[in-house]
């Protein structure tokens, strides 16, 4: 079919690659650029992706009696309250039934929230053909079809294009034939280029008393106003006054250009966040490559006062430099990656008697979600769009099954783990109550060595693992779960921790690396990254962003670190 193209800093031992920890935006898909501007001039990346959408039609309906439909299409985000709210239009195709638009429609891509689209198709009236399309009045052109898709089904796909079919105002169905939609996505991103350095230190001044300096590195930008903001931070070195870090990421949207000034400082770490600085230095990028490539080190200084700098002995080296190519969360997803969605949830008896309207698993015939509903359906939509064959490992943990205390039990009360999408899970989850009886204690070791197990033995690169774990309880296995979790920060495995009811949840804090402190196994193995979110139901409910949000949005971090980790790229078509 022909177309038509018209002529017009906080206190942490983690590293990370990053600045999180940022403000999150409102549910709305619009790109915003004031607040990417003012994300990137703080050296952070905001929450969101922008995205331009492309549109296409084909086999319009004609409403001309003369000529051809004047088509231009519209496009707006369903908002939590079911109202529309319009991001933006295209120009009008004069004389066509097979557009192919040119002006782009900005999009903010957000994994964290179900974002819903509807587009909207009209014939514009000749007598309006001289107005900006931004003046037009929708109510005075004549209604093509309209369409409606979530924006995650676009970025899914592997040409990143999905065809919808059109359809009246009063929706799918009838007889008349409303042609189709064609919907593009391309992320509108700055260069993909990223260094990967490692760094290390020799002969640090030591600022303990009774035992050597914990260094860690925290890199800074200069932005445009003359500030220095934090875009990263090594992992602390214990006891150390000639450390080696890891092996640093660093992308372009991080540090600007390989000629900007970056500040290099060196602390000795403190557990109460008054962190000791042990000396600083300032390099451009371009100038750590060339310590690399001159196998130079650079001596660190200590400011003083009156604006002098005192030469310290000690130096930074830059023993690994390497460039490379940045691939993005929605590279990886639409070239085939998948997200294999599992969730466990805690059958113990402090949850209460679940026919008592008071217990967290109450049941409420009226329909009104408990907590542990909730947490299922919320992060189910999000997640089950990147996962193709929708069947879900669910398992329960905590409660007498078949008569025997069980830690990992089938919730669909057979042989197999797997449910049919998240009204599977539902479903399942509303008959093992009846099932099975509530007990204790709260571990959560065997259900994660479980996930892990899944996910170790998988032997398809393109799939990574998400268990959400639904608790109501203090921990009585935190050393094994920690174990198990150090274990697993070696697979493609990211673990959601929903508390519910109002338990003290200070261990799942712990669990969570948010707090700066890397998880070490009781051998003394530290946690390769970090895999854990955790978000207290209670919190989240009482503020301005969703429970969802709090916990999915470190989620693509996680994913990209495992895999840029171990050098697994997008795969070719």
């Amino acid at each position: 079919m022909g177309g038509c193209v018209s002529g017009d800093l906080k206190g942490g031992k983690q590293a990370i690659g990053g600045v999180h920890g940022r403000p999150t935006m409102n549910n709305d898909a619009g790109y915003n650029e004031a607040i990417e501007r003012f994300f990137r001039d703080r050296g952070q990346s905001p929450l969101f992706t922008p995205i331009e959408l492309s549109l296409s039609a084909s086999n319009l309906r004609n409403l001309d009696i003369i000529s051809k439909s004047d088509p231009m299409a519209v496009l707006y985000v369903k908002k939590m309250d079911g109202t529309l709210e319009e991001l933006g239009r295209t120009e009008v195709v004069l004389n066509c039934l097979n557009p192919t638009w040119i002006e782009k429609i900005n999009v903010s891509y957000q994994f964290e929230i179900v974002q819903n689209l509807v587009f909207h198709v009209y014939d514009v009236d000749t007598k309006y053909h001289n107005m900006s399309v931004k003046a037009l009045k929708l109510n005075e052109q004549d209604f093509l079809g309209e369409a409606t898709c979530v924006l995650s089904e676009i970025v899914t796909k592997r040409n990143r294009s999905l065809t919808l079919n059109l359809h009246g105002k009063n929706g799918p169905g009838g007889s008349k034939n409303f042609g189709t939609l064609t919907v593009h996505a391309e992320e509108s991103c700055l260069s993909r280029m990223a260094v990967e350095m490692k760094l290390r230190c020799s002969q640090l001044d030591n600022k303990d008393m009774f035992s050597k300096s914990d260094p860690f590195l925290r890199i800074s930008r200069l932005t445009e106003s003359g500030k220095y903001v934090p875009i990263c931070k090594t992992e602390v070195i214990n006891n150390n006054l000639n450390p080696v870090w890891r092996p640093l990421y660093l992308s372009m949207q991080q540090f600007g250009s390989k000629d900007n000034p970056l500040r290099i400082e060196c602390f000795d770490f403190n557990s109460n966040g008054n962190h000791v600085l042990i000396g600083q230095l300032h390099k451009s990028v371009s100038e750590l490559e060339k310590l690399h490539k001159d196998r130079s080190g650079a001596n660190l200084v200590f400011p003083t006062h009156r604006g002098q700098e005192k030469v310290l002995k000690g130096q930074l080296f830059v023993d690994q430099f390497i460039g490379k190519e940045q691939f993005s969360f929605l590279d990886y997803i639409s070239s085939g990656f998948e997200l294999n969605f599992m969730v466990a949830i805690d059958f113990t008896a402090s949850n209460g008697t679940p026919r008592n309207q008071d217990s967290l698993h109450y049941i409420d015939p009226s329909g009104r979600l408990n907590s542990y509903q909730k947490a299922i359906i919320e992060v189910g939509e999000v997640i089950q769009i990147y996962d193709s064959d929708s069947r879900f490992p669910a398992w329960g943990f905590g409660g007498r099954y078949g008569g025997t205390l069980s830690h990992c039990f089938n919730l669909n009360d057979t042989n197999a783990y797997e449910v049919e999408g998240v009204q599977g899970i539902m479903a399942a989850y509303a008959n093992a109550l009846h099932t099975v009886t509530l007990a204790g204690p709260t571990l959560f070791g065997p259900v994660i060595n479980m996930a892990a197990q899944l996910a170790a033995t998988s032997n398809d690169i393109a799939k990574y693992f998400v268990l959400l774990i639904i608790t109501d309880g203090v921990l009585t296995d935190i050393q094994e779960t920690m174990d198990a979790l150090v274990r697993a920060s070696d697979l493609p495995l990211s673990i959601l921790i929903v508390g519910v009811g109002n338990a003290d949840f200070k261990q799942m804090e712990v669990l969570d690396a948010d707090d700066g402190r890397r998880l070490e196994s009781s051998t003394g193995r530290v946690a390769t990254r970090d895999i854990v979110q955790f978000v207290p139901m209670r919190e989240v409910r009482s503020g301005q962003i969703s429970a969802v949000q709090a916990l999915l949005e470190e989620l693509p971090h996680q994913f990209l670190t495992y895999n840029r980790s171990r050098n697994i790229k997008p795969l070719r078509s």
